[in-house]
């Protein structure tokens, strides 16, 4: 069974093995997620080496239907966004455990 993870456990945990402030933790991870939540907006395409790549896609409208009813729904495009794992991220998942830690420096 999986657990929920929170911005704010990542934090705490970020914050205890940095031994970096709370508050300084934070700003920089809101603002990481800002940064790519900007990025993609603009359709760039983001790749941290052996973590992975996002990108958005452009998915179609289409025409669907309703389990209830039957009744024919038309659904519009939207752009997505796309996750792709790299390298390490693959080894650590088939390995079922997390990549060893580097230095801080």
């Amino acid at each position: 069974m999986s657990t929920t993870v929170t911005k704010k456990e990542l934090i705490d945990r970020i914050a205890d093995k940095t031994q970096a402030k709370r508050m300084l933790v934070k700003n920089i991870v809101q603002t990481f997620l800002d940064e790519v939540t900007e990025e993609l907006s603009k359709n760039n395409r983001l790749e941290f080496r052996g973590f992975g790549v996002f990108e958005t896609r452009q998915k179609a409208a289409r025409v669907a239907q309703n389990p209830k009813t039957l009744e024919r729904v038309e659904v519009p495009a939207k752009r997505m966004v796309k996750f792709k794992m790299g390298q390490v991220m693959k080894q650590s998942m088939a390995n079922n455990h997390p990549p060893a830690a580097k230095a801080v420096k």
